[in-house]
């Protein structure tokens, strides 16, 4: 499968007609309709159904989609790379994948040293949960990634940071639990909640529990706490996450109450064992380690 014939697909998803496809290309469009043609005999699948006068993505063109674009990318960054060891050292680009916690102040603390020392250098923060950036981080599109304990790190050197991301619940100021100065497992049966979606933070909030997530009234489940709030502030559920995911979406309208007995978990700085950093990469890294405690360990 050629890189070009990829790019020519993605155009024609983004432009939604073979003719704007065609223009935006500089590109003849029975010699794109032709290419996609092509595409689609070797894949054995329509990409694309009509609707109107626009072309649609089919269930098989949305997924070609999706790793058409992890292709491209760690196409587009691998050659950035080669290009980067061509210049000096520190002009280069660093990936970099980030949970939402207290930690990100801590990545936002060495990136901004390090760019006030090198202005050439320029960076991508790629903000999700930790599964969400691991997959990432596999398939080449992080260099380094700060991911929220507990994840499985076999693969991986990592570099614990020290400070810790305390656990508690989310509540709407005006709910009886905001009066509360801590939660206890009691405090939780019945209350209507959202969880992180992740099975090894279930099962560390279960063993907190001392018991299992299914005996709360779970209504639903989270990733990234930000489109919660909404639910959070109308008083549809709580939600128990990290303070530092809160972190500055803490308002009048929404209380973090800590749990009890405390409950809190290290972030970690993790990268693939194998892979070979970039300069730049390296450089983040070694000022990671100088804060922090020296040497990578494997898990």
């Amino acid at each position: 499968m050629e890189l070009r014939l990829l790019r020519y697909f993605l155009t024609i998803a983004e432009e939604g007609t073979i003719s704007q496809a065609a223009l935006v290309l500089h590109i003849t469009q029975p010699t794109l309709s032709r290419q996609l043609r092509l595409l689609e005999e070797e894949l054995d699948a329509a990409l694309f159904e009509r609707s109107g006068n626009h072309l649609v993505l089919t269930d098989a063109g949305l997924f070609l989609q999706d790793r058409a674009r992890e292709i491209l990318a760690l196409t587009d960054d691998t050659a950035h790379d080669f290009a980067q060891r061509r210049q000096e050292l520190f002009a280069g680009k660093i990936n970099i994948g980030c949970v939402e916690a207290d930690n990100s102040d801590t990545l936002a603390m060495l990136l901004e040293e390090m760019i006030a020392d090198y202005p050439a250098v320029s960076f991508e923060v790629f903000t999700g949960t930790s599964d969400i950036i691991q997959d990432r981080l596999d398939k080449g599109l992080e260099d380094l990634a700060i991911l929220l304990e507990p994840v499985a790190t076999e693969k991986y050197h990592t570099l614990r940071l020290p400070r810790l991301e305390r656990w508690g619940l989310a509540t709407a100021a005006a709910s009886f639990l905001a009066q509360k100065t801590a939660i206890t497992a009691s405090d939780l049966i019945g209350i209507p909640l959202m969880m992180p979606g992740r099975a090894s933070v279930q099962k560390l909030l279960g063993d907190w529990l001392e018991g299992d997530v299914g005996t709360l009234n779970v209504i639903g489940n989270h990733n990234l706490i930000f489109n919660a709030l909404p639910l959070i502030e109308n008083q549809t559920a709580s939600a128990l996450t990290i303070e530092g995911a809160l972190g500055r979406y803490q308002s009048d309208a929404i209380r973090f109450i800590p749990l009890t007995p405390a409950l809190a978990t290290h972030c970690v700085l993790v990268w693939r064992q194998g892979r070979v950093l970039t300069p730049v990469a390296q450089e983040l890294l070694r000022r990671f380690q100088e804060a922090f405690g020296g040497h990578a360990s494997k898990a």
